[in-house]
């Protein structure tokens, strides 16, 4: 037989992951991304550093940011089954 827990800690720490989803950190990374943006354009910001910005730092940072938004997108569908299991082998209601 498999063990169950659901400590108290663990129902917090959804409540909490829920708390930050749903306050707009897709929003914030969004918002990052699109100042990012602006910030690669050279008729924004030109010069060397500019374009190690545009060519290597941007392109990685942006694609990461894309995925971490993806990932938040699929966590939060998953959210509700898991607090669901959290607080059923809790024996909360």
């Amino acid at each position: 037989m498999a063990r169950v827990l659901s400590s108290d800690e663990a129902k917090s720490a959804i409540k909490q992951i829920q708390t930050i989803i749903n306050n707009g950190l897709s929003e914030q990374i969004s918002a990052l991304n699109t100042q990012g943006s602006i910030l690669k354009d050279p008729n924004n910001w030109d010069g060397p550093l500019a374009e190690q910005f545009r060519n290597s730092t941007w392109p990685d940072t942006s694609q990461a940011l894309e995925q971490a938004k993806t990932q938040l997108g699929e966590l939060q569908q998953q959210l509700q089954t898991i607090a669901d299991n959290i607080f059923t082998a809790g024996g909360a209601s």
